[in-house]
């Protein structure tokens, strides 16, 4: 009986490895600038203070559910600019620019990930587009909004974000609450896929203090990084699989949940996800109840996300990349623009009643 042996133990899985352009390659080619960096730390100061209660407005979270097209994305942002400069004395408008997506088993994983939406994985191209996107954006005045799902990416695009999600799969982790608690603006934690916020209260208390962790610095090379800790956290409730979580009485005892840790006890209503039964149209419900609680004086709810887009709905990716409907998203559906318009004026109605002018 022959016995044959291993040559290896390592690298059994993996096929290829390609180099990663090194983060500080990408901001010498695409470089912050003083308008970009006003847009930027101006709205994370102002999100800072509606989370201390020093600025009575909402935080509305805004926009496609994943950038896949940029040029689509630079239309519905210049469509948004007008309704954050309309509703400024209500509403601190910052869009939703999502480019990396958690997958529950496979699919397409963001522009980040897969860029050309062809299976070629050109990453670097991914990171290249993402932060040339954010780039312009701040130029505009548009702060941005993310969810950071690989630990790798906040060093090539951090500094042009303006809020993070950290989400309801990834809230858990360990990996992404010691990032967090590095990350230089205000994050947003979310419930658990089950509904319940006790995952997302022990991640705000773990991020709020100092880590020790492996990462990557500015050149690339792996590093241990060290951190104080971040203290603009907040819940974000996006309903689950116990059911929504957006109605006052929910609310309330999830307040009193943070309260009794010492923790900020404002939160944020995802109007999609769990509290729309994943029904893009649904929003609107989630939204006029979240106004109503708003008039009647609730003080625990300090913002709203939205899933919007040009186009309502959404679609699949085709073989055929040229019949893709411009502005309509490619993962989760979307309202659109008008519906976003509409809405946005009901919320903003609702802050002007409960006396903030």
């Amino acid at each position: 009986m022959i016995i044959r042996h291993m040559t290896t133990t390592s690298d059994l899985h993996v096929v290829d490895t390609r180099p990663l352009v090194p983060p500080a390659l990408l901001h010498r080619d695409l470089p912050i600038d003083d308008e970009a960096l006003e847009t930027v730390s101006s709205s994370r100061r102002r999100i800072q203070a509606i989370l201390r209660g020093e600025d009575k407005r909402l935080l509305v979270i805004v926009g496609p559910c994943s950038v896949h097209d940029v040029d689509a994305a630079k239309d519905y942002a210049e469509q948004l600019h007008n309704l954050r400069h309309l509703y400024s004395s209500q509403l601190e408008i910052v869009m939703r620019v999502y480019f990396e997506k958690p997958r529950t088993t496979v699919g397409w994983k963001g522009l980040i990930n897969d860029p050309h939406l062809d299976g070629s994985y050109d990453i670097n191209t991914g990171l290249r587009r993402a932060r040339t996107l954010l780039l312009h954006l701040a130029r505009e005045g548009m702060p941005s909004a993310t969810e950071l799902l690989d630990p790798v990416v906040p060093q090539y695009i951090a500094d042009l974000i303006s809020w993070t999600a950290i989400g309801a799969r990834t809230t858990e982790s360990q990996t992404h609450r010691e990032m967090a608690s590095g990350l230089s603006m205000p994050i947003g934690y979310k419930n658990g896929t089950d509904g319940t916020a006790t995952i997302a209260i022990n991640a705000m208390q773990a991020a709020s203090k100092p880590h020790h962790f492996l990462g990557i610095n500015k050149d690339g090379h792996a590093s241990i990084v060290t951190t104080t800790g971040n203290p603009d956290g907040h819940l974000v409730l996006r309903g689950g699989k116990s059911g929504t979580n957006y109605h006052e009485e929910a609310v309330c005892q999830v307040s009193q949940e943070l309260a009794k840790v010492s923790l900020p006890q404002k939160l944020m209503i995802d109007c999609s996800h769990g509290n729309s039964n994943k029904d893009f149209k649904r929003q609107s419900d989630v939204l006029k109840e979240v106004s109503s609680q708003i008039i009647n004086g609730s003080n625990n709810i300090m913002g709203v996300m939205l899933e919007s887009h040009l186009v309502e709905g959404n679609q699949s990716i085709p073989r055929d990349l040229s019949t893709l409907v411009y502005g309509q998203s490619i993962t989760d559906a979307c309202i659109d623009i008008e519906t976003t318009a509409s809405l946005l004026e009901e919320l903003a109605s609702s802050v002007t009643s409960s006396g903030v002018s």
